[in-house]
């Protein structure tokens, strides 16, 4: 079976607005169960110790955290003190039901991409699906520098961030690609005319 895409005909436009729309989307939805829970988590009482006002780079922890990229929390005290690497979804942190905002998103992104290009079957759906990875990768880059929190002070110092290589690789590339696939593969075998 032949591919109906070629290269002069990939939904190119098509992929760089719904990964970066699934991105975005995925940062927002997070943004709004944080925000409700903050005060009441871990992460709130971080927040507090190092003069509150991040939200922004707490929000993003968590979304990477959705991705299965954990958090690196450094802490210490006139030269003693340690690292760790954790995440702030699920156990006492917030719902494991995050879990499910980058998949349902990213799947979401490649079936609305084959779907607006019309692909048929599986290798074209795959192709076209998996284009929502450039701009899922460019973001969260951007997303893995910015996220940065650290703070010094009376011989306390106190830094986060979220791992940069499971940042890229995992939440840039390996989560995008597939989700993506998948979700225009079922664009691909789906829809109006299929059986």
């Amino acid at each position: 079976m032949s591919s109906s895409v070629d290269t002069g005909d990939l939904p190119l436009v098509e992929g760089v607005v719904a990964g970066a729309a699934a991105w975005i989307v995925g940062y927002l939805l997070t943004a709004l169960v944080v925000l409700a829970r903050l005060d009441r988590s871990e992460l709130g009482d971080i927040s507090d110790n190092v003069g509150g006002g991040n939200s922004i780079d707490f929000i993003g922890w968590v979304f990477f955290n959705s991705h299965f990229v954990g958090t690196v929390v450094e802490a210490g005290f006139l030269g003693f003190g340690g690292s760790n690497t954790t995440s702030f979804v699920g156990g006492d942190g917030f719902t494991p039901l995050l879990y499910l905002v980058p998949v349902a998103l990213l799947i979401g992104a490649g079936l609305a991409v084959g779907r607006a290009r019309g692909v048929a079957g599986t290798t074209d759906g795959a192709v076209a699906g998996s284009l929502v990875v450039l701009p899922y990768l460019a973001l969260s880059i951007i997303g893995a520098m910015l996220f940065r929190v650290s703070t010094e002070g009376l011989g306390a110092s106190f830094s986060g961030r979220p791992e940069l290589l499971p940042a890229v690789l995992l939440a840039g590339v390996v989560f995008p690609a597939v989700l993506g696939a998948l979700g225009g593969i079922v664009a691909g075998n789906t829809g109006p005319g299929r059986a």
